[in-house]
This record gives C-alpha cells, structure tokens and sequence, in this order.
C-alpha cells in the first residue's frame, strides 16, 4: 500500500455524492448523540465534525493519500 502525501495536497474532490450525503448524516447524528451523553464523549464528537467537514467539502484526506475516489465519472 503507497500513500501519496503530494497527491494528498491537491484538494481534489474524492467523495462521490451518495457517500456526501451518507457522511453528512452521519456525522449529526454522532454530533447530536454526543451533546446529550452525560460527560460529552469527545471520541463522538471529533468522529462526527469529520464526517460532516468531509462530507461538506466533498474531500477526504485519507482518500487521497491512498488514491481511491468514490465520484461517479
């Protein structure tokens, strides 16, 4: 497995649009269960501000690195 950190760099769209939306929901749904767990589970918290960030931009970091791209063509 190469993970290429250059490639990484670019900021190329890699989250196909089905995946956004599956990312988006997600990622609130982890951020709402967070905020009403007594003690805020901050796992749940940083989990789910990474899925709604990538889920928005439409750019996953790790994809990149590993060159993988779920957009349809």
């Amino acid at each position: 497995m190469n993970f290429d950190v250059k490639r990484m760099l670019k900021f190329e769209h890699n989250v196909g649009e089905k995946e956004k939306k599956y990312r988006l929901y997600a990622g609130s749904a982890l951020l709402v269960i967070s905020l009403f767990i007594p003690g805020g589970e901050v796992l749940l918290l940083l989990v789910g501000l990474a899925l709604v960030a990538t889920g928005y931009s439409g750019w996953c970091p790790i994809y990149s690195g590993l060159n993988k791209n779920t957009c349809e063509k």
